[in-house]
């Protein structure tokens, strides 16, 4: 009897057993996945180290999307001032189109060229007569008509007509003139036109003086070039000798010049040159030159047809340029060079005269 209360004893115990572990392990089942969505728990007020990464991920990613608002803002506020600027542009379009937003920094700045533009060649057979037969031709042939300072016999004659702007200049005091020369000793044409009224500045390396008056005339020690002087000699002389026409303008501070008087013993050329590649030629009411044949000048190679040519050439810029030969004087002691040979009887020195057609000097006088 006591054996089977024993064993009914024993099994009730084990089934309480078995049913308290299943409860167990379903509280268990019930606990994990009921906080698997949840925080995790504070340990001692300070986030675990799994909290700290998911704030750090937080965190990012706000910074992230914050970052993206601003940038899009950005752009926004770019798109929002081009649009203003595009829209400012066209209105100032529609009120003034002749009148420029800003003006040019180098309002009289000319963009230098590289080279002339060569002309055709006079004939198929390019010759050298036939290239001096038209080069003659064009230097003897005056294309306006001046009354003049002095006579036709001159060597040097400035125009006086009316229909240009020089005898106005003068009459109001604000004619200037530029002489350039190497030992000259005739300033005849200079003095006359001092006393017309102009102020006459006479440039000549082989002067003692840097700068000094006399005779009411300016004197320079100074003289054109087609280049400027390297600056490494100008620092052991501590003065240039000669310069570019544009930086002596540019250095006396002035942008205009009446009269151009120039004989620089075959070095006319490659200044000529540079006046037409810089475009100075704008600035120059009239240009007296003298050139000289007797062989190619300074820095011009080529062959004989070629710098005939090339001549040619310059001196048909010059009439694009408006410049129009108005007076031409050969000096009959002079030999009768052409290149070195005798090529149509012509002489080795011609003195001749420009008028700019279409000059119109500022009223100011600079």
């Amino acid at each position: 009897m006591d054996m089977g209360r024993e064993r009914l004893t024993l099994g009730l115990l084990l089934r309480i057993s078995i049913l308290l572990t299943a409860v167990c392990v379903c509280i268990h089942v019930y606990l994990e996945t009921g906080w698997q969505g949840r925080p995790a728990p504070l340990a001692l007020g300070r986030p675990t180290q799994s909290n700290q990464n998911r704030g750090q991920q937080s965190r990012m990613k706000q910074l992230s999307a914050e970052a993206e608002v601003t940038d899009k803002g950005i752009k926004r506020r770019i798109s929002y001032v081009r649009t203003l600027k595009k829209d400012n542009l066209g209105k100032k379009k529609d009120e003034d189109p002749s009148r420029p937003c800003c003006p040019p920094l180098h309002p009289h700045k000319k963009i230098p060229r590289w080279h002339i533009v060569l002309e055709p060649w006079a004939s198929e057979s390019r010759s050298l007569e036939d290239e001096a037969k038209r080069f003659l031709s064009y230097i003897t042939t005056p294309q306006v008509s001046c009354a003049s300072l002095s006579s036709d016999e001159a060597e040097w004659s400035v125009c006086l007509d009316p229909k240009y702007s020089l005898i106005h200049r003068m009459q109001s005091k604000h004619c200037r003139v530029y002489s350039f020369g190497l030992g000259v000793d005739d300033w005849s044409l200079e003095r006359s036109l001092v006393r017309s009224g102009c102020d006459v500045h006479c440039f000549d390396p082989s002067l003692k003086q840097p700068h000094h008056q006399q005779a009411d005339m300016w004197l320079h020690r100074l003289s054109v070039d087609w280049r400027d002087p390297n600056p490494a000699l100008i620092a052991q002389r501590q003065y240039a000798t000669t310069k570019k026409l544009a930086t002596i303008l540019n250095d006396f501070g002035h942008r205009e010049v009446d009269v151009l008087k120039a004989d620089m013993e075959s070095a006319e050329w490659k200044i000529l040159e540079n006046l037409v590649l810089e475009g100075v030629l704008d600035s120059v009411g009239q240009l007296l030159l003298e050139v000289h044949l007797h062989w190619a000048g300074f820095e011009v190679g080529g062959d004989d047809p070629s710098v005939v040519r090339y001549w040619f050439s310059l001196l048909r810029e010059l009439e694009h340029a408006n410049f129009h030969l108005y007076h031409v004087h050969s000096n009959p002691a002079k030999p009768h060079l052409f290149l070195q040979k005798n090529v149509l009887n012509a002489s080795s020195t011609y003195t001749l005269s420009w008028v700019n057609t279409q000059w119109k000097p500022s009223d100011r006088h600079n």
